[in-house]
C-alpha cells in the first residue's frame, strides 16, 4: 500500500456492537474441512469479484498473529488475526481478523469473523464484517449503506457460487 491509515484494534464483542455489521449466514454443499481449506490458502477469496486479492503475509501454519494483505475495489487492507480455532474432529472453525491500516482513509475499526461448523448437509458459514467509521468520513460511504449491501450480497453470491462447484452432481 502506498499510502496508510492506522484503525484500531477490535475484540469479538465488536462483531455485536460495530455501527455498521453484515452477517452471511449459509449452508454450502462441501465438508466443514472443505470450506475451510478455501477460506485458509493462500490467494483465497478469488472468487468474488468485490476483492482484487488476499495474500497471507505470514508463512503456514497460520493463527493467531497471522497477518494478510487485502486489495478491494475501493482499499486495501492489513490484517491482524487475533482469533483462530481449529477442531479438526468435530468440523468447527473459527478466525478473525481487524484491519490494522487501510489505504483510504475513514475507517476507525474493521474486522471480519469466519465461522465455519456442520451441517445437516455440508457445512454453515457465518461470515461476520463489522466496522465503525470515522466521524469525518464521508468518502467511505462505499463501507456503509446501500452500497456496502450491495457489495456484500455479491460476496455472498459468489460465493455460493464458487462452493456449488464442489457439491457432488446427482
Amino acid at each position: 500500500m502506498a499510502r496508510s491509515y492506522p484503525l484500531e484494534s477490535i475484540d469479538l464483542d465488536f462483531f455485536e456492537s460495530a455501527p455498521v455489521t453484515y452477517r452471511i449466514d449459509v449452508n454450502l454443499p462441501v465438508t466443514p474441512q472443505r470450506a475451510w481449506a478455501e477460506f485458509t490458502r493462500q490467494n483465497t477469496l478469488d472468487w468474488c469479484r468485490a476483492i482484487k486479492s488476499i495474500e497471507f503475509t505470514s508463512p503456514p501454519p497460520y493463527g493467531v498473529g497471522t497477518t494478510r494483505k487485502a486489495s478491494l475495489g475501493v482499499a486495501g487492507l492489513s490484517e491482524h488475526f487475533f482469533v483462530w480455532d481449529e477442531d479438526d474432529a468435530a468440523g468447527e472453525y473459527r478466525n478473525a481478523f481487524y484491519a490494522a491500516s487501510a489505504s483510504t482513509p475513514g475507517l476507525k475499526r474493521f474486522g471480519e469473523l469466519t465461522e465455519v461448523r456442520p451441517a445437516e448437509v455440508g457445512c454453515r458459514l457465518i461470515w461476520s464484517f463489522a466496522l465503525e467509521l470515522a466521524t469525518s468520513a464521508k468518502a467511505v460511504t462505499a463501507f456503509s449503506g446501500p452500497t456496502a449491501a450491495t457489495v456484500f450480497k455479491t460476496v455472498e453470491t459468489d460465493t455460493i457460487r464458487h462452493f456449488a462447484k464442489f457439491a457432488p452432481q446427482s
